[in-house]
C-alpha cells in the first residue's frame, strides 16, 4: 500500500511481539489503522494465547515499544488499555519506550521484522493469506519460529480517555526517563451490587 495505495484493497496494520528469551515471535495483523486499542489486543492475544503458557511464575511484564504510533509514549488510550490488561492478567506491566528516533535499536527490528523483509522480498503481498504465509514461513540460522495472526476490528480511530479515567490508572513513572519509562499496577477491585467488577 506504501507503493501503489490507490490499486490496495485493503491497508495492512502489523504489530509484533518479540519474545527475546525463547527467539519467538507473533505478528498480528490489523486491516485498518494503527491505532493503540489493536496494539494493545496484539498484547493480550500474546499473553492469554501463548505467553501464559511459557511463563506461569510470571508477576512482571516488561514492554520495550517505539516512542510513537499506536504505543506512543504520550497515548491516553494505549495506557488506559494496559492499565485493563494489567488488571485482567494480574501483571505489573513495565514499559520503556525508545526516544524518537531510536526505535531501530529495539530487538523486534533486528530480530523479527528484518527478518519477515528478507523472506517475502520481492513478493506482491496481494492478499491477507499471503502476507500471513509469508511471515510463518520465515526463520533463520538460530531457531526463530513465528506465528501470525489476522485480527479484524479493534483498530479504529478516535478513541479518548478523559482526565477522570486517567486519575483511575494505577501508573507509576519511573526516575529516570519518566515521560518513556513507567510502570502499571494491578488496582484494587470491589463488587457492586450488580456483580460487576469495579476498580478503584
Amino acid at each position: 500500500m506504501h507503493d501503489w495505495p490507490q490499486d490496495a484493497i485493503a491497508q495492512a496494520v502489523p504489530y509484533g511481539v518479540y519474545e527475546d528469551s525463547s527467539n519467538r515471535g507473533c505478528m498480528y495483523i490489523g486491516v485498518c489503522f494503527d491505532a493503540p486499542r489493536f496494539a494493545v489486543d496484539a498484547i493480550t492475544d500474546w499473553w492469554f494465547g501463548n505467553g501464559q503458557k511459557r511463563y506461569r511464575d510470571a508477576h512482571r511484564l516488561l514492554i520495550l515499544a517505539d516512542a510513537g504510533g499506536s504505543n506512543s509514549c504520550r497515548s491516553r488510550v494505549w495506557k488506559a488499555q494496559l492499565q485493563e490488561l494489567s488488571d485482567i492478567s494480574e501483571l505489573c506491566i513495565t514499559v520503556c519506550h525508545y526516544p524518537p528516533g531510536c526505535s531501530k535499536w529495539n530487538p523486534i527490528e533486528h530480530r523479527l521484522f528484518s527478518h519477515i523483509s528478507i523472506n517475502w522480498a520481492g513478493i506482491p503481498l496481494r492478499s491477507f493469506d499471503t502476507m500471513l504465509r509469508y511471515i510463518e514461513g520465515t526463520e533463520t540460522e538460530k531457531g526463530l519460529q513465528v506465528k501470525a495472526y489476522l485480527k479484524r476490528g479493534g483498530n479504529e480511530t478516535g478513541e479518548r480517555v478523559s482526565n477522570e479515567e486517567m486519575a483511575r490508572l494505577s501508573t507509576t513513572p519511573h526516575d529516570v526517563c519518566s515521560a518513556w519509562s513507567y510502570t502499571i499496577h494491578l488496582r484494587p477491585c470491589t463488587i457492586d451490587e450488580y456483580d460487576q467488577v469495579v476498580y478503584c
